[in-house]
């Protein structure tokens, strides 16, 4: 699977988890030189505490555009640390 964005791979991995329709990527298969961590947090009554980050590619930047859970719940600890895209973000294999 990529997460492609401003014709950009940000993330590439045979080893993604599928949750809720959401393709996750392990952390080093992520680019983490165009994410930037924005402060956002939203909490997920099953999941536990997302954080977003912003996606900057050329000068151009998508807000929120990435999200991660560090420590979630017990019951979604298969994506710990993973990356997950919003939907301007492409996700195709």
């Amino acid at each position: 699977m990529k997460a492609i964005w401003n014709n950009t791979i940000i993330a590439k991995s045979d080893e993604t988890v599928v949750v809720e329709n959401n393709h996750y990527f392990p952390p080093d298969s992520v680019d983490m030189k165009l994410l930037k961590k924005n402060g956002d947090e939203y909490e997920c009554p099953w999941k536990g505490t997302a954080y977003y980050y912003d996606i900057t590619v050329d000068g151009e930047t998508k807000a929120g555009a990435a999200f991660s859970y560090p420590e979630p719940s017990e019951k979604a600890k298969k994506i710990a640390g993973y990356f997950a895209f919003w939907k301007e973000v492409a996700v195709i294999e």
